[in-house]
């Protein structure tokens, strides 16, 4: 079976405009939450989000035309600019290369056709199209392997990464170009969300989002847009390309439980790591990192910990757990995305991100949650947990190659 490898990434988020940016910022405890400032308050029980700033603008405007970029919103835009970053970064020359074996998978939920997009009513059939941001992809770079979008709530950009996988295993494709999109922050996300209880109605963007703590109260919207590049090991070697790492592993699991709860004490949770596990060949004892969903919910951040102990033992308490959510919020569809490039540079640099806005621990949660500040792990292999509405489940496993 062929080897998967990461050869490109590309980052939008609340506290960076590209993927350096992004990783520098998160080992640095940054935190990207403000109050709201794209909607009006009033009526919303939550007041804070991580937005994402209007300057990464520049940053797909390196990549896409005025005219392409016009036809999109800004959540597609914020994925044209992490693909972009990405596939520049893998440094293939899309003149020469088999654009017939590329394919381009995102997580898409909803391009978010709302509120301040209203008032620009051009091109409204392209911008309310979920499958825009792949097909804008594969026009810009003469892609014309599979392309499409996933939609599985907050596990879709893992989704289509552990898609993108099986295309190259099967040799359906050598490249894929995966990611996905978050909604951004409107009148019916935040409403929505709070009709679920789902999110913090802390004012406080300091304190706002608490992953694994006692006063945890829901999690913080997030912006952002994420990308990798997967490319077959004898593909990136051919062309001399940089290879990041290893995809080794990755499961996609439906808890046929309840469209908004977990499974009760994190059975789905803890069974997506071990089908994952498997799927790399790998035990849990070869596992030095774990980028947690640790969405600063009481179930999930409980059951997930729970998960964890039940599938790596008293191994678990070795292993540094953390939810980068805390510093660039929920970002729905990217997040698989984005999460993943937090274990591919933990790889990378023998750092693991913190959980920022850690105070008070939970007496039921005793892992270590990297609190506050990044710590110096060497990480040969790390997982990245993404737990969707839906029950829809997806864990990645990312390796360093040998």
């Amino acid at each position: 079976m062929k080897k998967v490898v990461i050869t490109g990434i590309g980052a939008v988020t609340a506290i960076g405009n590209t993927a350096p940016e992004y990783w520098e910022n998160l080992i640095a405890g940054k935190c990207g939450m403000r109050t709201i400032t794209r909607i009006p308050l009033e009526g919303h029980d939550s007041t804070v989000a991580a937005e994402v700033d209007s300057s990464f603008e520049a940053e797909a405007a390196k990549y896409w035309k005025k005219r392409q970029l016009n036809a999109t919103t800004t959540t597609t835009r914020m994925g044209l600019a992490s693909a972009g970053e990405a596939i520049a970064d893998c440094g293939v020359d899309t003149e020469t290369y088999d654009g017939r074996k590329v394919g381009v998978i995102y997580g898409v939920i909803d391009n978010s056709y709302e509120d301040y997009e209203l008032d620009k009513p051009l091109n409204i059939t392209l911008k309310k199209m979920p499958n825009e941001l792949p097909a804008l992809v594969s026009i810009r770079y003469g892609f014309t392997g599979p392309a499409f979008n996933v939609s599985t709530a907050c596990a879709s950009s893992a989704y289509a990464i552990a898609l993108g996988k099986q295309f190259i295993e099967s040799g359906l494709c050598d490249m894929v170009v995966a990611g996905g999109i978050s909604n951004t922050v409107t009148h019916l996300v935040v409403s929505g969300f709070n009709q679920l209880l789902a999110m913090s109605v802390n004012p406080n963007p300091d304190t706002a989002a608490r992953p694994f703590t006692k006063n945890r109260d829901g999690f913080i919207m997030g912006e952002g847009g994420g990308t990798v590049v997967l490319e077959s090991e004898e593909s990136a070697k051919a062309r001399g390309a940089k290879i990041y790492c290893e995809l080794a592993g990755a499961s996609m699991c439906g808890e046929a439980f309840n469209l908004t709860a977990p499974k009760t004490d994190g059975v789905g949770m803890a069974e997506s790591m071990r089908m994952a596990l498997d799927n790399a060949g790998m035990s849990p004892d070869s596992v030095d990192y774990i980028n947690a969903h640790g969405t600063s919910t009481g179930l999930n951040d409980l059951y997930e910990t729970k998960a964890i102990k039940e599938v790596f033992g008293d191994k678990a308490y070795d292993i540094p757990v953390s939810s980068v959510k805390a510093a660039i919020g929920h970002t729905l569809g990217a997040g698989g995305a984005l999460e993943a490039i937090a274990c591919i540079k933990a790889i990378e640099t023998g750092i693991v991100p913190p959980t920022i806005h850690y105070d008070e621990p939970d007496p039921e949660l005793d892992l270590n949650y990297v609190p506050n500040k990044a710590q110096e792990h060497k990480v040969d292999a790390a997982i990245s947990n993404s737990f969707g509405f839906g029950g829809h489940n997806a864990t990645l496993v990312f390796k360093r190659c040998n």
